[in-house]
This record gives structure tokens, sequence and C-alpha cells, in this order.
């Protein structure tokens, strides 16, 4: 089994690269993102490589680091993902950001990804909730508050604190992790006013 890929940029396609590892060329399918954090054509990259076989295929996938390779596992454990909906997942979020909509239960941001629809976007949301990788793509503080939001838990003014810098165009992850920060040095009974500021100062650091 093929667990890591390390050798020279051979050449890109829309979905895929080729590596070349010692004079063998393997096609590797990625996400947009993991293609554009690749280098150039003839310099050394590194990914992290999940084998899909089939009765008719051999297929290679893969990612720039252990939490995607684990979300595109998890993903395609949800009935109607197939790799081609992880991949497509995966190019618009990044862990971070998946790890937040799961635990947030927002399958509006799951449903941004091509080929996912309102339905299965709540499957998604709804299969995964609590099997977030543990793989440090958030910090223990931040899901904390994730999941106390997503289960309905957060106190209001930390809630509401969190929407507020959602409207402000800011990500759910980014959000939350703010707040999270500042509820550590505050306390959770600060006022929403004083959340929103200082969660502002940290977005903004």
């Amino acid at each position: 089994m093929i667990g890591k890929l390390k050798g020279l940029v051979d050449s890109f396609g829309d979905d895929w690269v080729l590596i070349d590892c010692g004079g063998v060329c393997y096609q590797v399918f990625c996400s947009s993102r993991t293609l554009q954090s690749l280098p150039r054509v003839g310099e050394a990259a590194v990914v992290f490589i999940e084998t899909i076989v089939r009765e008719d295929l051999i297929r290679l996938y893969g990612f720039s680091g252990e939490a995607e390779k684990s979300w595109f596992t998890l993903l395609t454990s949800v009935q109607g993902v197939g790799s081609r909906v992880a991949l497509a997942i995966l190019s618009v979020m990044s862990p971070a950001e998946l790890s937040s909509a799961v635990a947030l239960q927002d399958k509006a941001m799951i449903g941004r990804a091509n080929g996912v629809g309102p339905k299965l976007a709540l499957r998604v949301v709804t299969e995964l909730k609590g099997k977030v990788p543990a793989i440090g793509a958030v910090d223990a503080g931040t899901l904390g508050l994730q999941a106390a939001l997503g289960d309905g838990v957060a106190a209001g003014n930390v809630a509401d604190a969190v929407s507020a810098l959602t409207n402000l165009g800011y990500s759910s992850a980014q959000a939350s992790a703010a707040v999270a920060r500042v509820v550590a040095r505050e306390g959770d009974d600060t006022a929403t006013e004083k959340l929103i500021r200082l969660g502002l100062r940290e977005l903004s650091a």
C-alpha cells in the first residue's frame, strides 16, 4: 500500500499531477487546493496517498497533509459521496473550515462544492458530526466552542458574537476560533459587544 510519494513534479492536469519517483511517474488525483500548493514542474514534492482499488481501476488520490487525507476518508464514508465529490468539497474548504462546518452543522458551507446539493450537504454534516479527525486542524478550545454552538448549548452571548462575525464576512472557522481565544482570556460571561470587539481584534492581528 502506498502511503506517501516523494518525487519530482512531472506535469499537471485539471485534477491530477504526475509525480516522477525514480523514473516511474504516478498519476495522482488531487483537490484544487492540493494542486495549487504543489511546487512547479521539475521541483521536489511530497503527497500523502490514499489508494482506491475497484474491479475496473486502481487510482491514487493525493493530499497536502494528513488532515486532508483523513477528511477524504471520512467524506467517502458518507452515502452518496464518492471520491470526485470528496475532492470537490476539499477543493473549496480547508480541513479547519470543514471541521467547523461539521461541528456547527453548517450545510450551506458544504453545499458550496460542485456536485453537492442541499440533501447531500445535510447528510454530510449529520453523519460526520462527532467524527472530526483529531489531526491538529483546529485547536481543542475552538472545537469545544464549535461543538457547543452546534449542539445549541453555547451561551447566547458567545453564539451571538460568532454569528455577528460571520455576518461581517469571516468564515465560521475564523469567527469561532477568534471568539474561543477571547473567551479563554475574558470568560464566557463577557458581554456580546465586547466579544465582538475583541474578536475583531483577534482576526486583524
